[in-house]
């Protein structure tokens, strides 16, 4: 009777290899498959506060802007738990410094019930972005239903070098331009994402639980190219 052959272990893959992009450059995400994209924060609108002839005008204003633009946006919503840890913490530093000590009990108080009213509360923070893609002339577009970064089947593809990132950064720029001043002519202000404000987004998405007990350091200080966990090392 033949031995059967102990089952071989399964390689030990790295969780950058599940990533659909390679890296942030200077607010710019650059895929696997040689692609750009760059991210603006939206604010929002009390629209149900709006007249209705101002409603009108802003519903008109969002189609005029969508039927202007030449290339695809993406817009995404992202609602978590109010997170006042910074905030909080502040007011502590205020409250040790405060030499009035009717001020100083009163910002304790303030303190004590913020805190209870996260605990208790359930209050969700939402926030609104949209997604630039830039798409070389090198590369073949994505489908449409790839998700938000593309296909993560397209794993391989062209490597961009200085001088066409360069090029590429000037169009998605542009494209930027017209976005912001589309959404800002129906009161939606925006900004671009730097570095390391992408590199925060990406950490709460793909890690949303540590995101809310462990924040991510300054991007600067992670030199390392590839994290290995205990049991890749």
């Amino acid at each position: 009777m033949a031995q059967q052959k102990p089952p071989q272990p399964k390689p030990i893959v790295s969780t950058q290899s599940f990533l659909a992009f390679s890296e942030v450059h200077e607010g710019i995400i650059i895929t696997k498959n040689g692609e750009l994209r760059a991210i603006l924060m939206a604010s929002s609108i009390n629209f149900s506060l709006k007249s209705e002839q101002e409603q009108t005008a802003i519903v008109y204003a969002y189609q005029n802007f969508l039927n202007s633009l030449s290339f695809p946006v993406q817009i995404m919503m992202q609602s978590r738990k109010l997170d006042l840890t910074k905030y909080i913490a502040k007011l502590k530093e205020i409250a040790k410094v405060q030499g009035n000590e009717l001020l100083r009990g009163q910002t304790i108080d303030y303190i004590y019930y913020i805190e209870r009213l996260v605990k208790v509360a359930n209050i969700m923070d939402k926030k609104f972005y949209v997604v630039i893609p830039f798409m070389p002339p090198s590369t073949t577009q994505i489908k449409p239903s790839a998700g938000l970064f593309g296909n993560k089947k397209e794993a391989s593809g062209p490597k961009i070098t200085p001088k066409d990132f360069e090029k590429y950064q000037t169009e998605i720029l542009q494209r930027l331009q017209v976005i912001q001043s589309g959404l800002g002519s129906i009161g939606v202000r925006t900004a671009q994402l730097n570095t390391q404000q992408i590199v925060e987004l990406m950490y709460g998405i793909y890690n949303p639980e540590e995101a809310e007990k462990e924040k991510l350091i300054n991007f600067n200080h992670l030199n390392s190219d590839l994290v290995e966990s205990e049991v890749e090392k």
